[in-house]
């Protein structure tokens, strides 16, 4: 179909695999792999989803190795520009921006950020200045078993917004229209950024604590009296920078919210509970978001002189711990 949006995924790991099959239904697709760009290239993208989609899902998008390859393929005559570019890998400070620009076309491809942390955008304004932005929320707990196989757990929710929020809602409200058509689910917020201090309350408390420690959530708060009382203490912290920023609605009750679901698992995972993404990053010797998820949370905390002295300490612990990993794995000692 020619009206068909043109769409660039850059990190077609397990998260960008479900939402690429999800706008696959009305959108012409390409894929950006890495580790698994062989499997996809051969195999396409298989998708075990029993309880959100009700099935095993499978598609074959184009697969390219980079974005200037992905601008060689074949996506018709003429040549169609991408319309978005949702970039789904780990956020990588200074980085990503220039490995999609041979993809962006000026005041033309809507560049979508599905990825975790806080203050990620504005690298993005600044090297593509007439782009809109879309910033997103995800909650969707995936593993990628084998290359191009997607294991798909019990949420699916996407939370979008502009960047800033005084730009226009009208690219954002496209794209949310993309993914519910594709059966997903995308709800539009006049400032994302709220939703994105929600879930970091999270990621900047758990995600941290249980690379450093090697423990499930579960576990470290079974590990000793004051571990819970911890990571709440790490998360009103947190708290407090949201607030100092502008996010008011950002509170204790939301925290406790937060907390409540984690201390839920307890009784319901066995006293497993779950591993966060930092700590499969440790176990498995990649390099973790700590910038992203920890150190911008400091860094905006010295900008308003927040006290933060406990996600100060866990941020300078995991980023030796993720240097230590980086030094692994360029053969260094």
């Amino acid at each position: 179909m020619a009206d068909r949006p043109n769409v660039l995924l850059f990190g077609t790991g397990a998260v960008g695999s479900v939402y690429l099959y999800l706008l696959s239904k009305h959108c012409d697709t390409t894929a950006i792999c890495r580790s698994n760009y062989a499997a996809a290239k051969a195999n396409g993208f298989t998708i075990h989803s029993p309880q959100i989609f009700g099935e095993t899902l499978h598609f074959n998008p184009r697969v390219a190795r980079t974005c200037a390859e992905a601008t060689t393929l074949d996506v018709g005559s003429p040549a169609k520009p991408f319309d978005y570019i949702v970039i789904c890998s780990k956020v990588t400070p200074n980085t990503i921006p220039a490995l999609i620009a041979p993809a962006v076309t000026p005041n033309h491809t809507v560049i979508v950020l599905l990825q975790n942390g806080i203050n990620i955008e504005a690298e993005y304004t600044a090297a593509f200045p007439t782009n809109p932005i879309i910033s997103g929320v995800v909650y969707l707990p995936v593993t990628q078993t084998s290359p191009g196989v997607i294991q798909h757990g019990d949420i699916e929710r996407l939370e979008l917004g502009a960047y800033p929020s005084s730009a226009s809602s009208a690219p954002t409200t496209r794209f949310a229209e993309l993914i519910q058509a594709g059966g997903g689910t995308a709800e539009v917020w006049d400032d994302v950024q709220f939703k994105r201090w929600a879930k970091l309350l999270v990621n900047g408390s758990w995600n941290p604590i249980c690379a450093l420690t090697r423990s499930s959530d579960v576990r470290f708060m079974a590990s000793s009296a004051g571990a819970t009382d911890f990571v709440f203490a790490m998360m009103l912290e947190l708290v407090a920078i949201a607030k100092a920023h502008g996010y008011a609605n950002v509170d204790e009750k939301v925290a406790r919210a937060q907390l409540e679901r984690f201390k839920k698992r307890i009784e319901t995972s066995k006293g497993v509970g779950s591993e966060p993404s930092m700590l499969t990053d440790v176990r498995e010797g990649r390099r973790m978001e700590v910038e992203a998820i920890v150190g911008n949370a400091v860094r905006m905390a010295k900008e308003k002189g927040v006290d933060c002295v406990r996600l100060e300490t866990v941020y300078f612990l995991a980023k030796g711990l993720d240097e230590a990993i980086g030094r692994a794995l360029k053969g260094s000692k």
